[in-house]
């Protein structure tokens, strides 16, 4: 890479574990490996992810953050392209999050703050939350607003805008609201409606609102059908969001071929940790965590040039 070429620069606020990967340790190696510099703020330090018997480790509250944040902006190195975050568990840290990507847009009105509201997800077709309740109401009227790209699955979509979703017809209206509220590329990353492949299939769906020269507004939406690999990972939607930064920077008016890089290196690295835990746990035994862990290093060359083994279908 030569120097001459302009950096692009990743502010990641997520979680940091020292052993696996999720949060900032399933975004940084993908983006830095596609040619991002990715500063990571690590929103908790745990030994492992929250899966595991045991974990232990320590948080950063919102002050924490603001003083990280504080020490950037004094040595004037606080310039991005580029804000990514992920699970939080906490309302105030989530606030602080939206100050720091409200004075950086300031700066930098091309900046593109790629968002995950993590906040629940169906078993069984029913919903749950599984962060606090206070952070719903914070998601929705403070980031959701101020964000460019957002990653939520069906049920994370349908609390945000108060709307359930039976069908695609109501997948898009949902998305359609979405838009209205702030975001110009909505990504719904697993619904449990059916597509032509059957119910061995995850569908995605992705939209994305571009505002034309002359004010028109076009819209670009697509349906993607994904093999369901069956097992329990952690660390997927970190790594989802962070190769839909990568491949919509790189394919800035291609939803449909960002999608289809980030899905099929998906599954590329899905395959790759299901056989080889397989492998490890054994004929007939169920794989642990610890096995379960995206096998992210051992993928370097799909996540950099994946082969495209899932094509999406444009509405």
């Amino acid at each position: 890479m030569e120097e001459t070429e302009a950096r692009c620069r990743v502010l990641s606020i997520q979680s940091h574990v020292v052993c696996g990967y999720v949060g900032n340790k399933a975004a940084s190696f993908p983006l830095q490996v596609l040619g991002f510099e990715v500063d990571p703020v690590n929103s908790v330090q745990f030994s492992n992810h929250t899966g595991y018997a045991h974990w232990k480790g320590q948080m950063l509250n919102s002050d924490q953050l603001h003083e990280l944040y504080e020490g950037l902006k004094l040595n004037n190195v606080n310039h991005y392209d580029y804000i990514l975050t992920g699970y939080t568990r906490d309302a105030s840290f989530l606030a602080t999050v939206v100050d720091i990507v409200q004075e950086l847009k300031q700066q930098n009105s091309d900046l593109v703050y790629v968002c995950d509201p993590v906040m629940g997800d169906k078993w069984n077709g029913e919903g749950s939350m599984y962060v606090p309740k206070d952070l719903l109401p914070v998601y929705r009227d403070k980031i959701v607003p101020v964000a460019d790209i957002i990653t939520p699955n069906q049920f994370e979509a349908e609390l945000l805008t108060g709307r359930k979703i039976h069908t695609e017809k109501e997948a898009l209206e949902v998305m359609d609201m979405l838009h209205a509220m702030g975001p110009e590329t909505v990504v719904i990353t697993s619904s449990d409606l059916q597509g032509s492949l059957g119910s061995d299939f995850l569908i995605v769906l992705g939209s994305q609102r571009k505002t034309r020269a002359d004010g028109t507004k076009v819209t670009q939406r697509i349906r993607m059908e994904s093999p369901k690999v069956d097992a329990d990972f952690v660390g997927t939607g970190d790594l989802f969001a962070a190769m839909l930064l990568a491949w919509t920077h790189k394919h800035p008016n291609n939803l449909k071929v960002a999608c289809e890089k980030t899905v099929s290196a998906m599954q590329h690295v899905l395959q790759r940790t299901i056989k080889c835990a397989k492998a490890h746990a054994g004929k007939g035994n169920k794989p642990s965590p610890a096995q379960l862990e995206l096998r992210m290093v051992q993928s370097k060359k799909d996540i950099e040039n994946p082969e495209i083994i899932i094509k999406a279908t444009e509405l």
